[in-house]
């Protein structure tokens, strides 16, 4: 086909770029403008802002990074202070040693025993009243009613057997009694009083099946173990040694048999030691209070 003069005309490939393709209209120039090199030069255009969008864009997120973390680590400064920390400053260790206290030594506890293992430190009053209060004892469900107290600087007038021998021979200075009673059985509690420890458990070994304290009535108790047999025990603690003797208010002998007999003295026994603990704990407390 022909396409006026200058013989024929050269193909346009759309796919190559403007350099690559023949002349338009060969060597000759009409003057209508290059439609093609125009839109290449736009494309061309184009793409290099579109690259330096791209690139501008990660340098402002690069700078938004850097800008978030001088602010986290502003936060952790001084409320008063300006800025991130010198570079070359070093952020506590999660190794660092805890603080070390100097060790504290609480004094030990006072020992209460230790106030009624010697006559030196056990001062407080002392008499048969304040050994046993009131005019009854309650033992879980037993009522016993208080009978006739006595006391003595000389031990050997509520003694009895061999119980006067051993008590003057380990200096026994004072002797309390008292009785109690329930359904025609009655109790004597003997407390002997020493100048310390040692000789209340001496006199405690030295005692024999002989050696009784006296029965004591009185206040509606009859006499009791006056010539019967009768259950008979011996303690000691601190610089107490304390006695029993149990037995029927009507005369009767006492047997194994007898459980009722058992538990009253037991139950006296046990009390008198308590009545004891709790005097040295009363005075260690006040000791304790008073510094």
């Amino acid at each position: 086909m022909s396409y006026g003069q200058g013989g024929p005309q050269s193909q346009w490939d759309p796919w190559k770029p403007h350099s690559q393709q023949d002349s338009w209209n060969g060597a000759g120039d009409d003057g209508t403008p290059d439609w093609a090199a125009l839109a290449e030069a736009s494309e061309t255009r184009n793409k290099r802002r579109r690259l330096l969008f791209i690139g501008g864009g990660v340098v402002v997120a690069a700078g938004v990074g850097t800008a978030v973390a001088l602010g986290v680590v502003s936060a952790d400064g001084p409320k008063g202070g300006a800025g991130a920390p010198n570079a070359g400053a070093s952020l506590p260790s999660a190794t660092a040693a805890a603080p070390s206290f100097a060790p504290t030594t609480a004094p030990p506890p006072l020992d209460p025993k230790e106030f009624i293992s010697s006559a030196r430190k056990d001062t407080a009053p002392l008499s048969p009243e304040t050994l046993f209060p009131g005019t009854r004892l309650t033992v879980g469900g037993t009522v016993y009613a208080k009978g006739a107290t006595a006391d003595s600087k000389d031990c050997s007038q509520g003694a009895g057997g061999t119980l006067p021998q051993v008590l003057k021979a380990d200096g026994c200075t004072r002797l309390m009694r008292v009785t109690y009673s329930k359904d025609g059985i009655a109790v004597t509690v003997g407390v002997a009083v020493f100048q310390d420890e040692a000789a209340a458990a001496k006199a405690k070994g030295a005692a024999d099946k002989k050696s009784i304290v006296r029965s004591l009535p009185g206040k509606g108790v009859k006499s009791f173990c006056d010539s019967a047999i009768c259950r008979s025990t011996t303690n000691a603690y601190g610089r107490y040694a304390y006695f029993t003797i149990t037995g029927f208010t009507d005369g009767k002998n006492v047997t194994t048999k007898d459980t009722p007999v058992f538990r009253t003295g037991d139950d006296l026994a046990e009390f008198t030691f308590r009545q004891i603990r709790a005097r040295g704990e009363a005075q260690a407390s006040a000791a304790a209070a008073n510094g």
